[in-house]
């Protein structure tokens, strides 16, 4: 199928560029995004994604405040041009590519609704290309770049309406492609080792009011090095101020190293110590968080139960839910991918940000055991 990009001169592959290269059925084009209030008194989180070969788009917003998490779900054929990020009542638009979208909900069944603008506050930085999985097959390659922001808009949930200032509202673009594991995976064959089936991954966007953090690391289930990525970043208080899609003034970070503080009988981190060395001077920087409340990634599809990423729903389906952050049961695997919205501070500095974590399998430098629960 033909589209609108096929008329610039950036083909990969002689095929069309709606046809991906891989004819893997986990093949994905995701878009991510959180947001954050300076005070630490609100989080939303917001992902979208197209699946070519199942021939599905589906897409997702969460908002926790007051003890809350609220959800919306939505999930659809996907049609017509690959650059036309519709699911139903929702759309992304791509403003200024690695600069500024627009997130849209429109009124719908569920009284879920959105008008969301976000704009970068850093310029972007690349992941590298990661990979996962067994040894017979990688159930995850990907690539990923990642930019800090602020976001202007409003959100509507179970009948009010919240504003936001760019101001005091923070956040992050995280945006991939690749090879990813959908909904139910495929079973076929024999399952993968213990050793295999674990990953243990930390991901700590932070937002200061002069610089951000970027910090991530996979680790295996001995706490060996998979991949990890680092920087610290200029901000800029305006579009016209980034200096292009990758900041040249970036630090580039090496050496990652973490320490984790956990509830008590749970794999939840409430408080961490992250360290990164630069690639330029051989500095080091570290930087140490504390946990303001945990969201559940779950309210955007990750391990849903029911709304999994790229799990067919029909034509056209849409649910919302909510429920209270104390009720949550920390042992169930749907649990387990959280992001911690997290005070930070960095020498002199405070900010905030997050911690996202996924820990399950064994890892024996904090001595988990099992796939989900806490042991040693």
């Amino acid at each position: 199928m033909l589209s609108r990009f096929d008329d610039y001169p950036i083909h990969q592959t002689p095929e069309p560029l709606a046809t991906p290269a891989s004819s893997d059925k986990d093949v994905y084009e995701r878009y991510w995004f959180n947001g954050y209030s300076t005070a630490g008194d609100l989080y939303f989180g917001i992902g979208t994604a197209l699946y070519p070969h199942l021939g599905i788009r589906d897409c997702g917003i969460s908002l926790l405040v007051d003890g809350v998490q609220h959800a919306f779900h939505a999930s659809c054929r996907a049609k017509g041009d690959p650059a036309d990020q519709v699911v139903g009542p929702f759309r992304l638009e791509i403003l200024e590519p690695m600069r500024s979208c627009r997130v849209v909900l429109d009124d719908n069944e569920t009284g879920v609704a959105c008008d969301l603008t976000y704009e970068g506050r850093t310029g972007n930085v690349e992941e590298p290309r990661h990979h996962w999985g067994g040894a017979i097959r990688r159930s995850m390659d990907t690539t990923r770049f990642t930019q800090m922001g602020r976001w202007t808009g409003w959100i509507q949930f179970d009948g009010h309406r919240i504003e936001f200032d760019p101001a005091t509202t923070r956040g992050t673009k995280d945006r991939s492609w690749g090879i990813r594991p959908l909904d139910g995976g495929d079973r076929r064959g024999a399952p993968a080792p213990p050793d295999r089936s674990s990953l243990f991954f930390l991901w700590a966007p932070l937002n200061f009011d002069d610089l951000c953090v970027h910090y991530q690391l996979f680790e295996d289930s001995l706490g060996r090095p998979l991949s990890s990525v680092g920087a610290l970043m200029p901000t800029y208080d305006a579009l016209d101020d980034l200096p292009g899609i990758e900041d040249p003034a970036a630090r580039h970070m090496r050496a990652h190293e973490h320490r984790l503080q956990f509830d008590a009988g749970s794999r939840l981190a409430h408080s961490a110590d992250l360290s990164f060395t630069a690639v330029d001077d051989g500095s080091r920087h570290e930087f140490h968080l504390e946990r303001i409340f945990t969201f559940r990634m779950k309210g955007i599809g990750y391990n849903h139960p029911e709304w999994g990423h790229g799990a067919w729903k029909g034509e056209l389906a849409m649910a919302s839910e909510k429920w209270d952050v104390d009720t949550v049961d920390d042992q169930a695997f749907e649990n387990q991918h959280c992001q911690h919205l997290m005070r930070a501070t960095l020498g002199d500095r405070v900010g905030i940000g997050v911690l996202e974590q996924l820990c399950i399998g064994p890892y024996k430098p904090y001595g988990f055991e099992g796939f989900v629960g806490r042991s040693g």
